[in-house]
């Protein structure tokens, strides 16, 4: 789902971005305690011992602390404790686009399915990665951190609508604007295998 936004909810986006604390996991470097039976599916459902959890609050809660570290693991961290967790494909799934401008101008921000938000810019870009065996692209933005969400097919169909074809080192490419950086998706058989 996309939305049109105004200056003034783009500002209402940054402000709520800003104000939102998280926890500084990365500066915690506590003893790893072992795994713990949850999962975080591709759809973004989080599940304890194979049941999803339903309470969102949480699942926020649990979102706060997550990390990942450069052992290519998932892990929930306090303080005092770094447990183990496995995620399917990425942590977060950004389920709402928003939009504002056009072209060069325009900027793009996302809500995941935690009501995180990220507007996307150099920091926060948006990244296209293709399932080797089928070729079907997955886009992902990051979130914070090195914690990204999948943008779900909808959204992404979406944010196709917004692209355009940039011609990079004498080749077309296809991708979008935000905040003033053109984020490739690939050429148009790459994306749509025409």
């Amino acid at each position: 789902m996309t939305s049109p936004v105004t200056t003034d909810a783009l500002s209402e986006i940054a402000k709520q971005i800003k104000d939102k604390k998280h926890p500084p996991v990365h500066l915690w470097n506590p003893d790893y305690c072992g795994d713990l039976d949850i999962r975080i599916a591709r759809d973004g459902t989080w599940y304890y011992m194979n049941s999803p959890i339903g309470r969102k609050p949480l699942v926020k809660l649990f979102s706060s602390v997550l990390r990942y570290d450069e052992d290519g693991r998932y892990y929930l961290v306090t303080p005092v404790e770094k447990i183990g967790i496995t995620v399917d494909d990425a942590p977060f799934v950004a389920v709402e686009m928003f939009h504002e401008g056009e072209g060069r101008d325009q900027v793009l921000s996302f809500r995941t399915h935690v009501d995180e938000y990220v507007i996307v810019d150099e920091d926060y870009p948006i990244r296209m990665a293709f399932e080797k065996e089928t070729g079907e692209p997955s886009p992902y933005v990051l979130v914070r951190s090195n914690l990204e969400a999948l943008i779900v097919r909808s959204v992404f169909y979406d944010l196709v609508e917004l692209s355009t074809e940039e011609e990079i080192n004498g080749v077309k490419r296809f991708g979008v604007w935000s905040s003033g950086k053109f984020y490739e998706f690939g050429t148009v058989d790459e994306l749509f295998g025409e």
